[in-house]
């Protein structure tokens, strides 16, 4: 089940050569991933002998009878199952289908500092996964066009997804903490912020535990992940003490770049540039079907990033609103129960809901 026809030709894309040439398969819980020795990152690997070929060797050393879950559920004596603490709305075919890239254009001085950074931290992920002059999109629409002349591999996707997902549970929960904090010092009520703060940290979470079903990290991943959620973390505590607005803006606008990640993935797959996944034979992680409560006939990969899309399409919408609302007094329009209309929908609202429209 490893691929090695694939070349890599751009000397910048060098440090993710073995990654490229790997196909990324979960057929089951039979399918591992694990590090490889020389780049630290992900590759994939069977239990099944009959799977290998000849140059497994270079992915990794480690034994296929040494593969393992890489976060087992603990046995213990009484508890048998425990469920997730925010249980999923769901959604509707209808409503996953409507959600489509979008741009938000900066109109202060804040929303432009928060889309730059934002632009810088692109450039250096796409680098670091990899990512040639040939798979890149029209840079004139970087969060809206899905084209590119040449596509990824399910490797590189996945390496995406995790640090991508890795990254975008930090906010929420420090905006959360922070909120939690003041509101116990001020003796005051948060009217509603936390908990969509806080469940939109956990939905991020999730959709890392479900990727990590696929791909075990390396040394040099896990390395980039530490580093960058030391720095992002301390980043978004000290900017959201001073300006929590610019925070939600550039989580507005990081979800901006997960809702196209996730369109150019399903583009890809639509297209078939992505065979593993396009397979009918392919399953995707339980915690996902759980999650989610997907349906029988809609667990497919496709699928599963339709899920995730809508998520991230809802943490756009909701951060761009809370950007444009008074910090310290506005209600959270998102749990609040209105006088003359429905609660607004944020995944359908790329650019998020002014103050005039929901307070």
């Amino acid at each position: 089940m490893i691929s090695i026809a694939v070349r890599t030709r751009s000397p910048a894309s060098r440090p993710a050569a073995h990654l490229a040439r790997a196909s990324i398969v979960v057929a089951s819980s039979r399918c591992s991933i694990i590090p490889i020795p020389r780049t630290g990152y992900c590759a994939a690997t069977s239990t099944e002998q009959g799977h290998l070929t000849a140059s497994t060797r270079l992915f990794s050393t480690t034994a296929v009878s040494r593969l393992r879950d890489f976060f087992p559920a603990s046995d213990t004596p009484h508890i048998q199952k425990t469920k997730a603490a925010w249980p999923h709305h769901g959604y509707t075919m209808d409503e996953m289908a409507a959600v489509v890239p979008a741009h938000r254009a900066p109109r202060t001085v804040g929303d432009w500092v928060a889309w730059k950074i934002v632009r810088f931290a692109r450039y250096w992920m796409d680098l670091a996964t990899g990512m040639d002059r040939k798979q890149q999109v029209d840079k004139k629409n970087p969060t809206t066009a899905v084209e590119a002349e040449k596509p990824l591999t399910e490797a590189q996707w996945l390496i995406r997804f995790v640090f991508l997902e890795s990254i975008a549970g930090v906010p929420g929960m420090v905006g959360g903490m922070l909120r939690h904090l003041n509101s116990l010092r001020r003796m005051k009520r948060d009217n509603g912020w936390i908990e969509t703060l806080l469940e939109e940290s956990y939905n991020e979470r999730m959709h890392l535990l479900t990727f990590m079903k696929m791909c075990e990290p390396g040394w040099f991943m896990k390395l980039m992940i530490i580093g960058a959620q030391g720095v992002f973390f301390n980043s978004i505590f000290i900017v959201y003490l001073i300006r929590p607005k610019i925070v939600h803006r550039f989580v507005g606008y990081l979800e901006e770049e997960a809702v196209h990640t996730y369109t150019r993935a399903i583009y890809e797959i639509e297209q078939g540039h992505l065979p593993r996944w396009s397979d009918p034979k392919f399953r995707i992680p339980d915690i996902a079907v759980e999650y989610w409560n997907m349906p029988e006939d809609h667990r497919t990969m496709k699928d599963l990033i339709l899920y995730i899309r809508a998520d991230e399409a809802g943490h756009r919408g909701v951060n761009h609103t809370l950007g444009n609302l008074n910090q310290s007094e506005d209600p959270n329009p998102f749990v609040s129960t209105f006088k003359d209309r429905d609660v607004p929908k944020p995944s359908l609202k790329p650019a998020g809901y002014e103050r005039s429209e929901v307070i």
